[in-house]
């Protein structure tokens, strides 16, 4: 059903990829839009090691709800910011594409948890945390990416 990567050569060993969607904040998310125009946004994520899923929350109205509704298959794909080997002008990033279904999370306990351990990529400090959680939490929505595949390559931009 997925491509095998053209490539070979450039893909990145599993743990590697696993480890860049751990480590990284932001990617871009895609889901099938308005009148079958693809549609990209940037979005924060949580990967969880227990499941193997991604986390996101967004609000529970707009675009990008009602797409993932209509429609759950999606991609993901998270970058890093690359590095130059000595003395190369050339940048080389690696990159992460995932391809799999996102799904709401009904629980609503559950939803609340996986948005704290979101909000904690990007802060320690757990009450600021708690307040935006009881704030934000009634208007939030948490979907969970299940990979149906993961790809990974290194690309020298040269």
């Amino acid at each position: 059903m997925f491509r095998p990567m053209r490539r070979s050569r450039q893909q990145l060993p599993a743990e590697e990829c696993i480890g860049i969607l751990r480590q990284e904040l932001r990617g871009v998310l895609s889901v099938l839009g308005d009148d079958g125009y693809p549609y990209g946004m940037p979005m924060n994520h949580w990967y969880c090691e227990e499941d193997g899923h991604l986390y996101f929350h967004c609000s529970k109205v707009g675009h990008r709800m009602e797409s993932l509704l209509r429609c759950p298959k999606v991609s993901f794909c998270v970058y890093d910011q690359g590095f130059r080997k000595p003395g190369d002008w050339a940048l080389n990033i690696r990159s992460v594409i995932v391809f799999g279904q996102a799904r709401l999370v009904e629980d609503h306990d559950r939803a609340v948890e996986i948005a704290a351990k979101l909000a904690l990529k990007f802060t320690q400090d757990q009450e600021y945390i708690a307040q935006e959680v009881a704030r934000s939490g009634p208007a939030v929505a948490v979907f969970e990416l299940i990979p149906e595949h993961i790809t990974g390559k290194l690309v020298k931009e040269s």
